[in-house]
């Protein structure tokens, strides 16, 4: 169906003590009005509008996609009122569905239920809740169609029984939209123009009202605060967690991690609490993440085991390789397979080569490791001058021992060693050991400073 999308996003939020914009507020990751750009551009919409008011240059820079056109509410007179602010920039000729910038959750099944069922009438979205108050009710008739919307302000006592709520998400027909939203007054105990009072006009002009239910109630559940905001993000969470488990993946507890992007899993993968993926994050089969690992637009390949606190963003993990506990994996490092990176040790812009080791107390960067290395405890790349960066290259076989710092630009022959506490500021030949300290002395008799007493 080829129509127009409005998204209401307008609103302060004042009851989320803020300065942040509602809109932009994250959910998973994303601001809430992302999540209901994401499932409008499903639908394929011939335009897509979106009506802002309260932080309004912040939330035009957080969206800069040439799709979006954007209509500005500034005075905060009811959701009639929002919506026809974005009127002319939609096609009268097409039907226009409405959504909200802080109900993020709905999907695009339900929303393609909603386009099928109304085809030429109008449609609205709601959903029976057992606790409905503070909603609108869905008032029907005798037969059972919709004969209106009230706001629970303005319902009387049966009204308020009544267990059908109005979502605000409806769909309305092609050609009226101009003259209903004309016809709306703010006589009402909000004083404000409500939107829901074009079904009303639209049952005296004769238009069928279809209704769509959501496969769920969180579906279209809003976010007013930060008590719903936290609610709803489990609910999300939980979802994207079932859907892992129901493909095989091993979670210690669904309850238990956070997904802030796309993760997707091969077999027998195996993930324990407290975890957190953003970005795009592909674990390949029969990996294991320890708990709480932090890992960010990355690939661990198959077989590979993340030990707990390790953090990895922007690299790649070889087969089988072992990462962590407590490693840290910064942009563009890239371990070979079996490499070993253990606690405390640090990568950047570095490639570690197969099987080898940094498993203590390391700084690695902007480094080209070679095959079989041994990287000892305490080693540092300096590749950092204060202005410049420079690399280092450390070839195959090379043993590194503790407390090294290799000086860049410098390379290592392969085979060759580096004593412990040694110094690199010249390129290591192959096969050779490189030694580079103090001579040690010994003082016979020498009597440690003691620590005079106090006057």
């Amino acid at each position: 169906m080829s129509l127009n999308i409005v998204i209401l996003a307008a609103g302060q939020g004042k009851r989320m003590y803020s300065a942040c914009p509602k809109a932009l507020h994250p959910l998973a990751g994303k601001p809430l009005l992302q999540h209901v750009l994401e499932t409008a551009r499903q639908l394929h919409p011939a335009r897509l509008a979106v009506v802002y008011g309260h932080g309004g240059d912040a939330v035009r820079q957080a969206f800069p996609e040439d799709d979006i056109l954007w209509a500005l509410q500034s005075e905060q007179l009811g959701t009639g009122h929002a919506l026809a602010q974005a009127l002319p920039l939609l096609d009268a000729a097409l039907p226009t569905l409405v959504l909200y910038g802080d109900v993020p959750l709905v999907e695009q099944a339900t929303l393609e239920r909603l386009l099928r069922q109304s085809g030429e009438d109008m449609g609205l979205l709601t959903v029976n809740l057992d606790q409905p108050q503070g909603y609108g009710r869905v008032v029907r008739d005798e037969q059972g169609g919709v004969r209106g919307i009230v706001e629970e302000k303005d319902a009387s006592a049966t009204e308020r029984e009544i267990t059908e709520i109005n979502t605000g998400i409806m769909l309305l027909p092609k050609n009226v939209l101009g003259e209903w939203l004309a016809g709306l007054n703010n006589e009402n105990a909000q004083g404000e123009y409500y939107l829901t009072d074009v079904v009303a006009r639209a049952v005296a002009d004769g238009v069928r009202v279809h209704t769509a239910h959501p496969a769920a109630a969180w579906e279209v559940e809003g976010v007013n605060n930060k008590l719903q905001l936290a609610a709803l993000e489990r609910v999300y969470q939980y979802q994207l967690a079932e859907a892992l488990l129901l493909l095989g993946v091993h979670l210690a507890d669904p309850a238990r991690i956070d997904i802030r992007g796309r993760l997707t899993c091969g077999r027998e993968v195996s993930i324990d609490v407290g975890c957190v993926f953003s970005g795009e994050v592909r674990l390949e089969e029969d990996v294991e993440v320890g708990p709480y690992c932090v890992i960010r637009n990355a690939r661990i390949a198959a077989g590979a085991r993340l030990a707990a606190f390790t953090h990895i963003d922007g690299a790649q993990v070889g087969a089988n390789s072992v990462v962590g506990p407590y490693a840290r994996l910064r942009p563009g490092a890239e371990l070979a397979a079996g490499a070993h990176v253990g606690n405390f040790v640090e990568i950047k812009n570095s490639r570690i080569g197969v099987d080898s080791k940094a498993n203590h107390l390391a700084y690695i960067g902007d480094a080209e490791v070679g095959a079989r290395v041994n990287i000892g405890a305490g080693v540092i790349t300096c590749n950092y001058d204060g202005a410049n960066k420079f690399k280092t290259v450390i070839e195959d076989d090379v043993f590194v021992g503790s407390d090294s710092q290799l000086i860049a630009p410098v390379r290592v022959g392969k085979g060759a060693t580096i004593g412990a506490g040694a110094t690199l500021t010249r390129d290591a030949p192959a096969d050779a050991l490189v030694v580079s300290r103090a001579r040690q002395n010994v003082i016979a008799g020498w009597k440690r400073p003691v620590k005079k007493p106090a006057e």
